[in-house]
């Protein structure tokens, strides 16, 4: 779930929320899309992805949506959206700057991030090690 919503008790998210497995609306006023933050891996023709939610404005949501089943929705432009996923291992992720790119039907967005020197940025342009990938993973875990 979007980090907004995480602490809503069972009442409040049946009242306040609609989740889907790639979609979230919140209080018909709040939107939210599931998509991917790709990684190339140093060395490798391999890519490690954190699926993630980003909020979009209502009217980018919208055109989103209409076209979330037609194969033209990749012709769509970029969309501006703010990363609402807390990520472990990284310096506060929430409200980072983002594009949001839809691809073919079936396969969830691409998430661009704002090229800044966010730890997480720069493993998206520079890429993230096996390494690294180990201690992310360790973290997960003992979250868990």
């Amino acid at each position: 779930m979007p980090a907004s919503i995480e602490g809503f008790s069972k009442k409040q998210l049946k009242r306040r929320v609609v989740l889907t497995d790639d979609l979230c609306v919140v209080d018909e006023a709040h939107f939210f899309v599931y998509g991917c933050v790709e990684l190339p891996i140093v060395g490798e023709d391999e890519i490690f992805s954190w699926n993630v939610w980003v909020s979009l404005s209502a009217d980018n949501f919208f055109r989103m949506l209409d076209l979330w089943d037609e194969p033209s929705r990749v012709e769509l432009d970029p969309m501006f959206g703010w990363f609402a996923t807390e990520l472990p291992g990284y310096p506060d992720t929430l409200n980072l700057k983002t594009n949001v790119h839809t691809r073919e039907v079936g396969i969830r967005p691409f998430i661009e991030l704002e090229p800044t020197d966010h730890l997480l940025a720069v493993e998206q342009r520079e890429g993230i090690t096996r390494g690294r990938i180990e201690e992310l993973a360790r973290i997960v875990e003992s979250d868990a």
